[in-house]
């Protein structure tokens, strides 16, 4: 996967397009991230106890890896992320600018 935790991301498709935040977890299994405060939902819950009275409460949902792109935290614009392999190491690259992210 090419995007991983803590990168700045804009959002591209669907009711939050344009939108942008941090990826706090990549769900490798669904091939999706979950971005705070983007693509909420409402979740009718039960009451259990004192602490969780219930009722209606907005949860983050994860967003497909194709509907989010990258910031590049260089030059600050939308990017597609490349790789360039050198020795023991592979880096990942910005496609607009040619750095280091």
């Amino acid at each position: 996967m090419k995007f991983k935790k803590n990168d700045q991301v804009i959002v591209t498709a669907g009711k939050d397009k344009g939108k942008k935040g941090k990826i706090e977890s990549v769900v490798m299994s669904k091939n999706a991230v979950l971005i705070p405060g983007i693509n909420m939902y409402k979740r009718h819950m039960k009451k259990k106890d004192e602490k969780n009275p219930g009722g209606i409460i907005d949860k983050p949902r994860a967003l497909t890896v194709s509907n989010v792109a990258l910031l590049c935290p260089k030059c600050g614009k939308q990017t597609r992320i490349g790789f360039v392999v050198s020795k023991n190491q592979k880096d990942r690259v910005c496609k607009k600018c040619g750095q280091k992210i």
